[in-house]
């Protein structure tokens, strides 16, 4: 058996200014940062001789492969990235960046997300994914539509009670 897997779906290439500024700055920690210090511990350990049976030595160069590969992942998904950071004309639907609060109908249990880029989806803030099954279903709904989501644990029915934009409204 090969170890050669289909490529992933494409994701939203979209991105709110906040997380573009965190991916940045994640980039630049990378580079400017963590990967010379690796670099220096490396050339210790490839200085103490034998690197067959050196594990410092085979730490350091997968944590330096490590780094690199997310430094090049970042570098060309920061220039495929749209930074969307103005809201939307009609600010009464459901578009990219808005903070929506929604409430299950079998239970009347309400939750609150904000729809933002695959790069920066985090369930302990509350932001999920433009690409996600809910949000998908959510988008262009306005306050008291009622809709349908396809979720892991099965079909559920959410009714919109309340959509904002902006940082945290």
């Amino acid at each position: 058996m090969g170890r050669w897997r289909p490529p992933p779906e494409s994701s939203t290439a979209l991105i709110t200014r906040e997380g573009h500024a965190r991916l940045k700055a994640e980039l630049d920690e990378l580079w400017r940062v963590r990967r010379p210090d690796v670099v220096r511990a490396l050339a210790a350990a490839a200085a103490e001789g034998d690197r067959s049976e050196n594990a410092e030595y085979t730490y350091r160069k997968k944590q330096l492969g490590e780094i690199d590969r997310r430094v090049r992942y970042l570098s060309k998904r920061l220039e495929a990235l749209k930074v969307v950071d103005a809201a939307p004309a009609d600010r009464e639907a459901v578009f990219f960046g808005a903070w929506v609060e929604i409430e299950r109908v079998s239970d009347g249990e309400v939750q609150r997300y904000r729809i933002v880029g695959p790069d920066e989806t985090d369930p302990k803030l509350g932001y999920i994914s433009i690409d996600s099954p809910l949000a998908r279903s959510m988008l262009k709904k306005r306050i008291d539509d009622e809709f349908d989501a396809q979720l892991p644990g099965g079909p559920e029915r959410f009714v919109i009670v309340d959509v904002r934009y902006g940082a945290g409204d």
